[in-house]
């Protein structure tokens, strides 16, 4: 800290805002009526529980509604960007309703699994047009309904690569035009509490990323789904970014929705531990091949 600022002291919530955040006392924010009634976290005593060595860095071939194979607080960051019900190949053709309640029973089993402070982050895109489904929205309710702390959500930009839609509505005409997403979402949770126990844990990102990859829009191409093998794939930068940002060295990572395990491939890639569920055995071999594994 400079002499400058270290003489005007710590900023706090004024009428104008501040132009600072480090050392920025911002109680009287979170004292206001804005978050009467709402959850905002608690102490709460550390729980961790080792996962069996047999089950640690494998895919499983069976539905993540009942991951009886993990531990209860056992792991410590959930990335995942499950089915979109949206009539392709691999989805079943569940209603809306039915579609929320089964990742319901997903998030449920998320939350039991994940450590105190661990974290949730869940790839998403909103569906349709007549009318508009926003997805994102429902499993913010949902997530939050069950337990889980809102931390924030990012926008991803896929800018050029995004499918080049043409269903611009009326063309050049305000009777019906209809917008065309280039973004999706990544919303992050966090169990019961805000931060993550430390000690003893080696973190991995470097300021320069820090700094780019806590802003919330983050530009990056999507990736060829004839190129992974998998319809619906997310690149690698994505689960990278989400494992570098929040969680440390030897971690175990979740994605019970691995589909082509890019989740796990970037795991692996980073020095952590990780647990897949997949149900289709296809996809299963498939990243059993990216990862090297006798599956």
């Amino acid at each position: 800290m400079s002499a400058n600022s270290s003489k005007r002291g710590k900023t706090s919530t004024s009428s104008f805002g501040t132009p600072g955040r480090i050392g920025h006392d911002s109680s009287k924010f979170y004292k206001s009526r804005l978050y009467e009634g709402l959850k905002k976290g608690k102490k709460v005593t550390y729980v961790e529980n080792r996962i069996p060595e047999a089950y640690q860095n494998q895919l499983f071939c069976k539905s993540s509604e009942n991951m009886e194979e993990l531990p209860d607080n056992s792991v410590h960051l959930m990335i995942t960007s499950p089915p979109y019900n949206a009539s392709k190949d691999y989805d079943e053709n569940l209603s809306l309703e039915e579609h929320l309640r089964f990742l319901r029973r997903v998030w449920e089993e998320t939350h039991r699994v994940l450590v105190p402070g661990g974290r949730a982050c869940v790839n998403i895109a909103n569906l349709g047009r007549k009318p508009y489904i926003p997805i994102h929205s429902h499993v913010i309710a949902d997530m939050q309904d069950i337990g889980f702390l809102m931390r924030g959500e990012v926008i991803w930009n896929k800018a050029s690569s995004a499918s080049p839609s043409t269903a611009w509505g009326s063309w050049m005409s305000s009777a019906n035009p209809v917008l065309r997403d280039v973004h999706e979402y990544i919303l992050v949770f966090s169990k019961e509490t805000f931060s993550r126990k430390r000690e003893q844990r080696e973190n991995t990102i470097r300021k320069e990323e820090f700094l780019e990859w806590t802003k919330s829009v983050w530009t990056f191409p999507a990736v060829s789904a004839k190129k992974i093998g998998h319809p619906a794939p997310f690149p690698e930068e994505l689960p990278h970014r989400l494992i570098q940002l929040y969680s440390f060295k030897a971690d175990v990572i979740l994605d019970p929705f691995s589909g082509s395990g890019t989740t796990c491939v970037s795991a692996q890639k980073a020095g952590r531990n990780y647990v897949g569920y997949e149900i289709n055995e296809t996809y299963i071999e498939l990243a059993g091949s990216r990862l090297m594994l006798d599956v």
